[in-house]
């Protein structure tokens, strides 16, 4: 497996988490301290999150589907981005899991 598969997951979890966070933050504002202002930014960062999840997904799915993850597993790691900061934690454990399988699969380097 390239690594690049894994970098894509990483960048859209991250992405994905600081958008859902930066969303719950506008609700709270929104809804729990009733600030109109927020209407515009939970609008905006609602639809970056929306579509931007669905490149979560892809990605998440397809470095599950490369790893023959189990599908628990891979439900846990597509349900991440749908929980604030869950995915930040996911990420942490998906990498330390995924590193060492990328790492003995690199070819050695020619000795001269």
């Amino acid at each position: 497996m390239k690594k690049s598969v894994l970098t894509r997951y990483r960048v859209m979890a991250y992405v994905t988490a600081v958008l859902l966070v930066l969303l719950t933050i506008g609700f709270i504002a929104k809804r729990g301290l009733g600030m109109a202002e927020a209407e515009g930014f939970t609008s905006i960062v609602g639809i970056a999150h929306g579509w931007l999840y669905v490149l979560y997904l892809v990605f998440a799915f397809d470095l599950g589907q490369k790893m023959k993850w189990p599908l628990g597993k891979q439900l846990w790691v597509l349900l991440a981005g749908t929980i604030p900061t869950a995915a930040f934690f996911v990420e942490r454990k998906v990498v330390r899991e995924v590193e060492p399988v990328i790492a003995d699969a690199q070819p050695a380097p020619a000795k001269v």
